[in-house]
């Protein structure tokens, strides 16, 4: 370049120019945007799953009372010791069990699961109630456009009756019962159903359960899961496996999904 120092035509020499420097850097930043948006898309929880007995409704200790009043009524030697021997089986598997263990006469194990389901139904209706907090926390989903799903082992006319009852069963988009899946918590199928019904990927799921099983189940399936024990449980170290422990549902806000 005759007639420009060296100076000046090394400083507009295409190596030394910033241009392509800018142009990586912007290409790294549009990368690193990409990710995040990917990330926020198909990771970020916007689909919420409930458990029912426990943390929507008071309705647990109920079961015990309805479980020993039909089996006295048929003669069948159980126990409140003896139930930890059928936690989290479906109803009408606690009732098969029984029929193996403690066999009686008269009505077949369907009948008195049946009898108990019915009886719960009643109790629940005149003894139970919402939990403090939860109507809030729905309310505040819904506000907030997540999907809502009701995910819960006790049988579907138990779960219908007794939300459409205490006037909570229009916050939910689904509702699921494990006596409809292949098997009930801790296996994650009652979940990855609700889940499939919302259209939602179980990575962008978040699971409210007060049970270890439900923790579980809900962990199968590859969902984020907080837990609201009952006070007799909430030191139980097994829930050190979920992502988030509650109080009660009255701690429940959208800062806790937005932690997970």
């Amino acid at each position: 370049m005759t007639g420009i120092s060296p100076a000046i035509s090394q400083k507009f020499h295409p190596k030394y120019h910033p241009r392509p420097i800018f142009a990586a850097l912007f290409r790294s930043l549009t990368q690193a945007f990409l990710d995040i948006a990917f990330y926020l898309l198909h990771y970020m929880i916007d689909t919420v799953l409930f458990d029912m007995d426990g943390l929507l409704l008071d309705t647990e200790p109920l079961w015990g009372e309805s479980m020993l009043r039909v089996a006295r009524k048929h003669g069948i030697p159980i126990t409140r010791e003896r139930f930890k021997e059928t936690t989290g089986l479906r109803i009408y598997e606690v009732t098969d069990y029984w029929s193996v263990k403690f066999p009686w006469e008269g009505s077949s194990p369907v009948e008195v699961a049946d009898e108990i389901l019915d009886d719960i139904i009643t109790t629940s209706k005149e003894k139970g109630s919402v939990l403090k907090g939860v109507k809030k926390a729905l309310a505040l989903l819904k506000a907030h456009h997540y999907k809502i799903g009701l995910a819960s082992s006790s049988p579907y006319r138990m779960i219908d009756e007794l939300v459409s009852h205490f006037d909570i069963k229009h916050y939910f988009e689904a509702i699921h019962s494990a006596d409809r899946a292949e098997l009930g918590k801790p296996h994650p199928a009652v979940f990855l159903d609700c889940a499939a019904e919302l259209g939602a990927s179980p990575l962008q799921c978040a699971v409210l359960e007060d049970s270890v099983n439900g923790m579980i189940a809900g962990k199968a399936a590859r969902m984020k899961v907080i837990v609201v024990p009952d006070a007799l449980h909430f030191d139980d170290p097994r829930f050190a496996l979920a992502d988030a422990k509650l109080g009660s549902m009255e701690d429940f806000d959208l800062g806790v999904l937005n932690r997970l």
